[in-house]
């Protein structure tokens, strides 16, 4: 059956989170956002059949599993016009088993906010049906009456298409790099292939995260190996941590002026016992990744481990900096990596890992400061006549990139919604500065990388206060702007949830960082992509 244009009837689907507690707070933002959309779809002539509806036992209208995204995708039409709803985070592999074969248009949307993540989850969708070669179309709106959306929405009614511009993305050619940063990459390289690298894998496929999951035939010709862990191993691991290891730890923190919001009810409340369970897990994920000789380590923790032991991301935050409280072999005493950052890809992300690894080395070849850390691209807004972006990450980025350092970091609790367990994240904000970014990602069946440079910026102290009112206030965040890549560009071409950052001293050492950083991608057989420059 030929799809017939322009398009009067689409299916409407909505993913959720696998958490009841997450799908039944965010509900009514849904709602409102379903709402907004299908009123600017009939105005364009256009009529929204919802799919599934509302559960009453669960209380929300979310697809929960991918059993019951394949259920609905079986009453769906193949050829007909499908829009996944995004107000929300969401599990991509609940729709992706019914979007793979699908044959009609798809078209995958969220709304613009802060509060309420859907652009996470819109980017992380989108990102796994790039890897999984499925055609579709993407837009976001904060309203969804802007000019942008309304004349893009029109394109897909007319043609089941959304062409984006991507003018800002160009191919990376090594001949045009300068020598000296064209041979470094190139040695790099050449080290990394014969020397090997373990990423320590505590369990993969966090919460649904498809494009997060790179084969090993991708990743071995890289001289990248995986050591697939158990996160119930790290847990026993934890049981065997003393108290005195964990309390030495708190005390090297508290020695450096880290604060702690310390309360008494563990059920809302960070207490000072789920500081403790958190610092436990930091010391048994080294003394693991020690064991293994892993080079870096992804804790998945929102599945499983989210139900025995408090929050990873104050563990993971305090693995990213070289400069963290020592962790001791139990048998010889040594210090663990020490002097070292044992890079932490959060969630299990095999494309921050891989990109953290090797950003770690370049940068410990220039002689930076080679912590790193990968961000969630959560919102933004215009600021004094730029687009300044928020990235924030749940607790994971190192103190190194705060202000103040760990005299500028705090623990708060996380959302209970989110972490019923506790714990608290490892927050601050970022200081202002030079810095990288990037992706790898997975696309026609080969590994990308998509580099750019820009800043971390300081506001003033009311407007970072709003936008942490605005997101999550527990997290770090860093309020960054992108060069020469616009929100919309940003949007349309990124492949995934998360975005890495590394710093630099200036603009001038960056772009000598990324050029080695690209040299040593391109010569691994990366396809590599400069964005804005």
């Amino acid at each position: 059956m030929t799809t017939a244009f322009p398009l009067t009837q689409a299916y409407l689907v909505a993913s959720g989170d696998m958490r009841l507690a997450a799908n039944q707070q965010c509900w009514p933002a849904q709602v409102q956002m379903e709402t907004q959309l299908t009123q600017a779809l009939a105005a364009l002539g256009l009529q929204v059949t919802r799919a599934h509806g509302l559960d009453p036992h669960e209380q929300h209208g979310f697809i929960s599993s991918q059993r019951m995204g394949m259920n609905v995708f079986r009453q769906i039409p193949k050829d007909a016009p499908v829009i996944v709803a995004e107000a929300v985070w969401q599990y991509s592999h609940h729709v992706l088993a019914g979007l793979r074969a699908h044959r009609g248009p798809i078209l995958t949307v969220a709304n613009w906010s802060g509060e309420w993540p859907g652009l996470v989850g819109l980017l992380n969708l989108n990102g796994s049906l790039t890897k999984m070669g499925v055609p579709y179309s993407t837009l976001w709106s904060e309203n969804f009456q802007d000019d942008f959306f309304i004349s893009l929405l029109r394109s897909w009614v007319e043609s089941g298409q959304v062409n984006h511009d991507r003018s800002h993305v160009r191919p990376f050619e090594a001949q045009g790099v300068a020598a000296a940063d064209r041979i470094l990459g190139g040695n790099l390289a050449q080290a990394l292939l014969e020397r090997q690298v373990i990423l320590g894998i505590f369990d993969e496929g966090c919460m649904g995260m498809y494009n997060a999951v790179i084969d090993d035939e991708l990743l071995n010709p890289l001289g990248v190996y995986k050591e697939r862990l158990s996160q119930s191993a790290l847990y026993a691991e934890m049981q065997r941590v003393s108290n005195e290891d964990a309390q030495a730890t708190l005390d090297w923190l508290l020695a450096r002026g880290m604060t702690f919001a310390w309360g008494n009810d563990p059920a809302t409340e960070l207490t000072r016992a789920q500081t403790l369970g958190q610092l436990k897990m930091y010391v048994a994920a080294v003394r693991i990744a020690a064991q293994f000789g892993c080079d870096a380590i992804g804790i998945q923790y929102q599945q499983g481990l989210k139900d025995l032991a408090p929050a990873s991301d104050l563990a993971e935050g305090l693995l990213n900096n070289p400069e963290r409280p020592p962790v001791h072999d139990l048998r010889t005493g040594e210090v663990l990596y020490g002097g070292q950052a044992l890079p932490h890809f959060n969630e299990v992300d095999e494309g921050a890992a891989v990109d953290g690894l090797l950003t770690q080395q370049v940068w410990t070849a220039l002689g930076l400061d080679p912590s790193n850390t990968l961000h969630d691209l959560r919102w933004g807004e215009d600021y004094e006549g730029r687009f300044v972006w928020v990235f924030m990450i749940s607790g994971a980025a190192p103190a190194s990139h705060f202000t103040g350092g760990y005299a500028g970091a705090s623990s708060e609790r996380q959302p209970p919604m989110f972490f019923a367990q506790g714990g608290g994240t490892l927050k601050g904000e970022s200081r202002p500065g030079d810095l990288v970014w990037s992706r790898v990602y997975v696309q026609g069946g080969r590994l990308h990388i998509d580099l750019g440079l820009g800043q971390a910026v300081a506001l003033p102290e009311a407007e970072v206060q709003r936008r942490w009112a605005l997101t999550t206030p527990q997290w770090p965040i860093m309020n960054a702007v992108l060069e020469g890549v616009s929100r919309d560009q940003m949007m349309a071409q990124h492949q995934a949830n998360h975005i890495q950052v590394a710093y630099t001293p200036s603009r001038e050492i960056a772009l000598s960082a990324l050029n080695v950083k690209a040299t040593l991608f391109d010569a691994l057989g990366v396809e590599v992509h400069l964005c804005g420059l």
